[in-house]
């Protein structure tokens, strides 16, 4: 099938020898590839639990300080943008929080970082989770509810002209609001909105350029939101063809199944389960390490494990269910994984290669020759 689409995703960690070293080296990875687009997430610290970043652990740990040593994404991407003058890839954020950073500001940044790209920016967008808001003073009892307003607030002033906006929010109420920043040649950057339960669903349709969803589930599952997006947007007056069907996906990959074998085995990698909601758990015949019913990286606080808990936790993540959440394998195997996705509808495929979090520093850093080569497949499909 042709037109499918595939961008690279980094996570912006501070790494030696200079703080962009891993982030320069994945961008121009990406552009060798021939991908589209280039993403960085927006976090204040990592998913992962700190207190496994050791080099026992994790070999990435003797390059990079601290796994929760996240740059600021705006930033980094401005600067990617400055410094690169190779590739004109898409720049896209995977995905901000709606309710830490106030939209009006949210809309600047994005507005000022299309008009510096000429036109290279996409807004991804999503409620957040609860490790990057409520540990900084920011209310967590109502997020979609505020993701909403948000949504709501970035639309009334990208589209106000420089008029004066007044809105009434619960959340982010605007009096006499003043937004005079110009589109870059009649278009601002292209809203994605990652989401998963129906009420956010509902908001893509509603909002959304595209439907983003990042956190881990089944091609089957993709297919079913999608067809109620699509629902949503003709209930909104929409053209459902005009939601781009994208997806984020976490790759572990290896020159041998073996190797990737070994990776899936390592305390870190498998720490990524308890971002994955029990109701996944549940079909490998486990529960959350973290209680009945818990619903992942929405609502974990991984700063608060200390090493041994974190390892027992780890240890309860069954390695069927990565590999069911996960795309993982050599080159072909990630091929075959992601065009399954493709059949269930998704069109832009944006890949994070979370292989170096392994044990072995060698075989992690190794894995971004498999990477490469199955990123250069994917443009083929």
């Amino acid at each position: 099938m042709s037109g499918f689409r595939v961008g690279v995703s980094d996570g912006v960690v501070v790494s030696r020898p200079t703080a962009d070293a891993f982030t320069r080296s994945n961008y121009l990875s990406a552009v060798a590839a021939g991908v589209d687009s280039f993403w960085v997430p927006d976090h204040l610290n990592s998913l992962f639990p700190r207190t496994l970043w050791n080099p026992k652990n994790s070999g990435a740990a003797k390059l990079a300080p601290s796994i929760d040593a996240v740059m600021e994404p705006w930033t980094m991407l401005g600067h990617l943008a400055a410094r690169n003058r190779v590739g004109r890839l898409r720049l896209g954020i995977g995905v901000t929080d709606s309710g830490r950073r106030n939209p009006a500001v949210t809309a600047q940044a994005a507005a000022t970082l299309h008009l510096l790209t000429k036109g290279r920016a996409i807004l991804g967008i999503g409620t957040g989770e609860r490790e990057g808001n409520e540990p900084y003073g920011v209310d967590w009892s109502k997020p979609v509810a505020r993701f909403e307003e948000a949504m709501a607030t970035i639309r009334a002033l990208w589209d106000s002209k420089g008029e004066l906006v007044n809105r009434d929010s619960p959340f982010f109420p605007l009096r006499n609001a003043l937004f005079d920043l110009p589109p870059y040649r009649g278009t601002w950057p292209q809203i994605w909105i990652a989401a998963h339960g129906p009420r956010m669903l509902r908001a893509v349709g509603r909002y959304a350029d595209a439907y983003f969803p990042a956190f881990p589930h089944r091609p089957a599952d993709y297919k079913q939101r999608l067809d109620l997006i699509r629902d949503a947007a003709s209930n909104a007056g929409r053209d459902p063809g005009d939601i781009l069907p994208a997806v984020e996906l976490f790759v572990i990959a290896g020159r041998t199944r073996d190797d990737v074998d070994a990776a899936l085995e390592s305390p870190l990698v498998r720490s990524f389960g308890l971002s994955i909601a029990d109701e996944h758990f549940a079909r490998h015949g486990a529960q959350h390490p973290l209680g009945k019913g818990f619903s992942g990286a929405q609502d974990i606080l991984p700063q608060q494990f200390d090493e041994q808990s974190a390892l027992e936790h780890a240890a309860c993540v069954p390695v069927s269910l990565l590999k069911e959440v996960l795309v993982t394998g050599t080159p072909d195997d990630i091929v075959d994984q992601v065009a399954e996705r493709r059949d269930c509808g998704v069109r832009y495929a944006v890949l994070a290669n979370i292989t170096p979090l392994q044990t072995s520093l060698r075989k992690g850093l190794a894995a971004s020759g498999p990477f490469l080569k199955a990123l250069r497949k994917l443009k083929k499909l």
